[in-house]
């Protein structure tokens, strides 16, 4: 077994392996940043800091948030109280520095936005803190009805030009799955600069109070259901973008993260199951798959590496076909409602 090797590369960090928690409550904080080191993860990626908070004070954002409030008083709860944020900008330099200086595994930071602007050049003061890399989350949901598809996709190629302008450290770009053309806005991602794709951003849906009439934060966790549309993306692209592919939203169990790995991925991102079962499931979740590896004669992360990926297939979309109708076709009804259907 100690022969198995788990190790991985990820947009040029060595990492002991792919198992890497992922921005969120449990990586804004020093202390909960070493108990995830000491429970085995190979990196972190921080909490995001968001472009609002670095540019809360602009004429721009007051305008954004404060536009239509006069209108119905309860607009103002849609948006979060930007001073209840424990980690304002300069707080989350500080936070880079001691993560480098107290823990010995890669810091990769992250910057959450969606437009082009100053906030971008904040990017370099990450770097200059320490980050070993960025991850660019871009958290965008066009509902103006004048915006086209293309608009959309173009600013999110340059916020990623403008971020890269300012830094040398590697990129990776977090998005969301609705995009028409799924893959060709990752390939023009790649080619723009983007040292890797997280796949995909969670997009939270608020609830409605018909009772106070606002509408309301609704937070839940993820289960492994919600694995299988990023699992089918990195599938479809691995060996087709020139940029490493990192699974992220639904990844709890061991075979979440061999599925993951055999789609394509280079590493797997988790919170919601390290929520739930603590820091400690990171070790439990490595020593399960050494073991699965071992039982099935694998030597190494990289030989298992997109073995289920679509890279052999010879046209995607009549495989993606093929599948839709097989998946209609496969429903059966119980055994038990099928005998009970026959007595009648």
């Amino acid at each position: 077994m100690s022969d198995i090797d788990l190790s991985t590369n990820y947009m040029g960090l060595q990492l002991a392996h792919p198992i890497v928690p992922s921005a969120g409550p449990l990586t804004h904080r020093l202390d909960r940043i070493k108990r995830l080191e000491d429970a085995g993860a190979p990196a972190v990626i921080l909490a995001s800091l968001f472009e609002e908070q670095i540019e809360q004070e602009s004429l721009i954002l007051d305008h954004y948030l404060s536009y239509g409030t006069e209108t119905f008083a309860e607009a103002l709860s849609y948006f979060p109280d930007l001073g209840r944020y424990s980690v304002g900008p300069e707080e989350y330099l500080e936070l880079i520095c001691a993560a480098k200086e107290q823990t010995s595994i890669p810091i990769i930071a992250s910057l959450n936005g969606v437009s082009g602007g100053g906030w971008t050049e904040y990017a370099a003061k990450i770097e200059q803190a320490g980050a070993d890399a960025l991850e660019l989350n871009i958290y965008y949901i066009a509902t103006d009805p004048n915006i086209t598809s293309a608009q959309v996709e173009q600013r999110y190629l340059d916020v990623l030009t403008q971020v890269k302008h300012n830094v040398h450290i590697p990129v990776a770009v977090k998005i969301g799955p609705f995009f028409s053309a799924m893959s060709n806005m990752a390939r023009r991602l790649c080619d723009a600069g983007a040292n890797a794709l997280v796949l995909f951003n969670r997009f939270y849906q608020p609830d409605l109070d018909i009772e106070a009439l606002e509408v309301v934060p609704h937070l839940v966790l993820s289960n492994s259901d919600e694995l299988r549309l990023p699992l089918r993306w990195v599938a479809i692209l691995y060996g087709r973008v020139k940029c490493a592919l990192a699974l992220s939203t639904g990844v709890h169990t061991r075979d979440d993260v061999l599925k993951g790995i055999m789609a394509g991925a280079t590493i797997v991102t988790l919170t919601s199951e390290l929520l739930l079962h603590g820091a400690g499931r990171i070790n439990q979740l490595v020593r399960e798959i050494r073991e699965w590896m071992e039982q099935h004669e694998y030597i190494s992360v990289a030989q298992m590496r997109g073995s289920l990926s679509q890279r052999a297939v010879a046209n995607p979309d009549a495989f993606e076909r093929a599948n839709y109708m097989k998946v209609l076709q496969s429903w059966r009804p119980e055994p038990s409602a099928l005998v009970s259907k026959l007595r009648r």
